[in-house]
């Protein structure tokens, strides 16, 4: 049974209808890639999945129990963590208070954190706001971790980062890959560095999923129609 799974989600922002058919399943202990141009609805779904925006129509589950009108931090206690999009991280808060403002009881907590990113072990009293953006970035993973969750979501984890903090970022996520039973919902562009994590692939274009399938299945000319400038 999938931990995951969203049925035919229509949604939208006000009158502009975002969302026109999204159907998404996330296995336990799989790493699925949501993929597509800019604007296609990636970051919408995760918003919606969430709990985070309202879908019109269609059925999501998690854990065999529909989460389709609960908030938000009733499907974040459910085991649903959200790294989002340009990290949000607390600026006031130093790196160790970003992190137990977080957390939940669990297997992760801070000294499992700064095993995956010693970095922030480095960090620990500094603020948030003085950190680099790869570090920011390692941050909000951590958060999300902290929270101890059966489900990971990273949106653009790597986006706009260094190559050397893209590539600490990457093994980072094949180690949670490799050494837990983690599920993660990665949103990204870089098929090179998804081929080494993602079992399958989701790409939507204009607020559908328009393929679906193992990521070893994801060819050239299939990139190049949905994927490609």
């Amino acid at each position: 049974m999938a931990l995951l799974k969203i049925s035919d989600i229509q949604a939208s922002y006000g009158a502009s209808q975002a969302l026109f058919g999204i159907d998404l399943e996330v296995g336990d202990g799989e790493v699925v890639a949501l993929m597509g141009r800019n604007g296609m609805g990636k970051s919408t779904t995760i918003k919606v999945i969430c709990r985070l925006l309202k879908n019109s129509s269609g059925t999501i589950d998690f854990a065999g129990v529909s989460i389709a009108k609960l908030p938000a931090h009733r499907v974040a206690r459910m085991g649903i963590g959200l790294c989002p999009e340009s990290r949000r991280c607390f600026s006031n808060l130093t790196v160790y208070e970003n992190l137990v403002a977080a957390s939940r009881s669990g297997e992760w907590d801070f000294e499992r954190v700064i095993e995956l990113f010693p970095r922030l072990g480095e960090r620990r009293n500094q603020y948030a706001n003085s950190l680099s953006g790869g570090e920011q970035q390692m941050l909000a993973i951590s958060r999300a971790l902290m929270t101890n969750p059966r489900l990971l979501i990273l949106d653009e984890a790597t986006e706009g980062l260094a190559p050397v903090v893209r590539q600490e970022i990457w093994a980072a996520i094949s180690k949670l890959k490799a050494e837990t039973g983690l599920s993660i919902l990665v949103v990204d562009k870089t098929i090179a560095e998804l081929a080494n994590v993602a079992d399958r692939a989701v790409i939507l274009e204009r607020g559908k999923s328009v393929w679906s399938g193992d990521f070893t299945a994801l060819t050239p000319e299939i990139s190049e129609q949905y994927l490609g400038v």
